[in-house]
C-alpha cells in the first residue's frame, strides 16, 4: 500500500478550506508534516486524523436531563 502525500493547495482543496488556513495549522504544529527537500508535503491520513480529532458527538435530549439531574 502507498501513502499518498498532498501539497498544501491540494490539502487545502481536501479539507475545502484555504491554503492560508492549511499553512497556519503546519506553522502552529497543530497537524503532522513532512518535508520533501524544502517543500512541505500531508499525508491524506494525517488530514483525517486532524479532521477525526475535531468531532463533536452530538448531544440528545436523554443528555441533557441527566446532566441537569447532577446540576440540581
Amino acid at each position: 500500500m502507498t501513502t499518498r502525500y498532498l501539497t498544501v493547495p491540494e490539502a487545502a482543496d481536501y479539507l475545502n478550506t484555504s491554503v492560508r488556513f492549511v499553512r497556519r495549522l503546519i506553522a502552529e504544529r497543530r497537524i503532522a508534516f513532512h518535508y520533501v527537500g524544502r517543500h512541505v508535503r500531508l499525508r491524506v491520513a494525517d488530514l483525517e486524523e486532524f479532521v477525526q480529532s475535531g468531532r463533536v458527538e452530538p448531544v440528545t435530549a436523554g443528555d441533557v436531563r441527566r446532566q441537569l439531574r447532577k446540576v440540581g
